[in-house]
């Protein structure tokens, strides 16, 4: 094994703090939930308006970038083409972005605003109706893909035009930071990072595995129990494992293509064969909606609730805060991995395609399956809110597919889509935490560290679903996760200073794309010339 690649302090300390989180929670898991709760509790009420501004100025940096001078740089060397075509491109990183959980939400979480709608709107009005169709979209959309984004665009460019070998968050701010990302501080942004994205994993475990489990009970009748949960964690973790060893080209985009293409069919067999026209409006109603409010919603903080006689909702802190938080902690990973698979691409093709097909999967998942759940809601044919209360969401998710027709065949159909985007999600980021971990990625990450990362990432939460503090790992992720509002402001900082350092110096670029190296190439050749003409000199003595 090639242990001198590693990067140990990052690679024990993310191991250390994993350990130091998670063994408390295994041994004292009532009291560790209490702590963990009330501190997620402090920071969402305190802090949450700097989420909130964290997501709106990402949004609205990355357009800036995606349409400036810098947007136009080339990812790679000049004529090199992208790695992976488009289909390919757009389905790694919507499975590495979203995983399992789209299909969770996706299915159930008009539910939830149905009966708690944002704005102070009476729950299940016409209106808290309106604002379930769209919420979702809001929650999966722009800036979601945005805060993905960021930390892909310092990463990419170190790696692909500066030639960087590396694939770490500290290496992306070093032109800010310095020489100090190459001591403690570096290793603390890369532990931080790695912690998030464990912590996040569990909540895409805690998501997809139930769910999964209900899917097989409803084909074949086996209890949806720990044991059977259990099975199907494993055979997750067997599946990214084998996909992740067999490296990104032979395994990862083999899975995402065919998950990709599971996708489509499920989508357009409930919009063909469920209620096609009400999808189709209440789709497009919804959009209007998310168009029409875009900044309202994402700058409502109910700053007047528990006031006098105003009654607090929270909907800000329960949903949009907390997604936007989760959204961080997966930031790192998503950017690392969008940065990995974008060579050959423009920074604007990587930025808008990124936002673009991420937020268009997600309309998709949305508006077709979410819409075809609030219609059988509505027309009375199957009481999705009384049976969620009886029996569970993940339950729920699964009879709402039941309701298409040929039901067994659909709901074969999204469980294996299920199993499939949850090893999508889980092999991108045992690539990535393996990558991180190196002190340099030529090529693939070592196999035994993308081995080693892959069942890290379910022993963990394997241990902690037999106690049921998932929920609170994920929770403690989050609440960890906090750090990362700082490390997002200077990954967009050094990106920037890198790239227009870069472009002030490099006096003769296309519009259309900017070659970096052509510049690196000059600056060497004027380099060689003034040394030259300093021996051609005659001597001043």
């Amino acid at each position: 094994m090639k242990t001198k690649l590693i990067d140990w302090p990052t690679f024990i300390g993310a191991l250390v703090l994993l350990l130091g989180v998670t063994l408390p929670l295994i041994i004292f898991p009532e009291a560790g939930k209490e702590v963990v709760s009330q501190a997620n509790t402090f920071m969402t009420e305190n802090f949450g308006v700097l989420y909130m501004i964290m997501g709106f100025v990402i949004f609205a940096f990355l357009v800036y970038v995606a349409f400036s001078k810098n947007g136009s740089i080339k990812l790679g060397d000049e004529g090199e083409k992208p790695e992976f075509n488009t289909f390919s491109w757009a389905a790694m990183l919507f499975a590495a972005g979203i995983g399992s959980s789209i299909l969770y939400w996706a299915v159930i979480e008009w539910a939830y605003y149905y009966q708690g709608p944002p704005f102070g709107v009476e729950p299940g009005s016409k209106e808290a109706i309106q604002w379930a169709s769209a919420y979702g979209m809001f929650h999966w959309g722009p800036i979601a893909w945005a805060i993905y984004t960021l930390p892909a665009l310092p990463i990419a460019y170190f790696y692909y035009v500066r030639k960087k070998p590396v694939l770490k968050v500290s290496e992306a701010v070093r032109p800010v930071l310095g020489d100090s990302v190459d001591g403690p501080l570096g290793n603390v942004i890369d532990v931080l990072f790695m912690f998030g994205l464990l912590g996040g994993a569990g909540t895409t475990l805690a998501l997809g595995t139930p769910m999964i489990a209900q899917g097989i009970n409803s084909l074949t009748g086996i209890p949806a129990n720990l044991g059977l949960k259990t099975v199907i964690m494993l055979l997750c973790t067997l599946i990214f494992a084998i996909s992740s060893y067999s490296g990104l080209k032979r395994g990862i985009k083999v899975l995402s293509d065919v998950n990709l293409w599971l996708s489509i069919f499920l989508l357009a067999f409930i919009f063909i064969f469920g209620p096609t026209r009400f999808i189709s409006e209440t789709t497009f109603n919804a959009l209007g909606i998310l168009a029409d409010n875009f900044f309202k919603m994402a700058t409502w903080m109910e700053p007047f609730g528990n006031l006098g006689q105003f009654e607090s909702t929270s909907f800000p802190e329960y949903w949009t805060i907390f997604y936007w938080a989760w959204w961080l902690v997966y930031a790192p990973f998503v950017g690392l991995f969008v940065a990995r698979i974008s060579r050959g691409r423009t920074i604007r093709q990587m930025v808008l395609g990124t936002m673009v097909y991420g937020t268009l999967g997600c309309v998709l998942f949305f508006g077709i399956m979410g819409n075809f759940g609030l219609y059988m809601q509505l027309t009375g044919q199957f009481d999705a809110i009384a049976f969620m209360d009886a029996n569970g969401a993940p339950a729920t998710i699964v009879e709402i597919i039941n309701q298409l027709p040929l039901a067994k065949f659909m709901v074969l159909i999204f469980t294996v889509l299920a199993i499939i985007f949850l090893a999508t999600t889980f092999d991108s980021s045992s690539y990535i935490l393996a990558s991180v971990v190196q002190k340099n990625v030529e090529g693939e990450p070592l196999r035994w560290n993308r081995l080693f990362w892959a069942f890290a990432l379910c022993l963990m939460p394997l241990a902690l679903m037999f106690l049921g503090g998932l929920d609170t790992l994920q929770t403690a992720s989050i609440v960890g996760g906090f750090p990362l509002i700082v490390i997002m402001f200077l990954l967009a900082w050094s990106f920037m200073k890198a790239s227009n350092t870069d472009i002030r110096e490099s006096d003769d670029y296309e519009p259309s794309t900017i070659h970096i190296r052509r510049w690196k190439n000059r600056k060497k050749k004027k380099k060689r010339s003034a040394l030259e003409a300093l021996e051609d000199k005659p001597d001043q003595d």
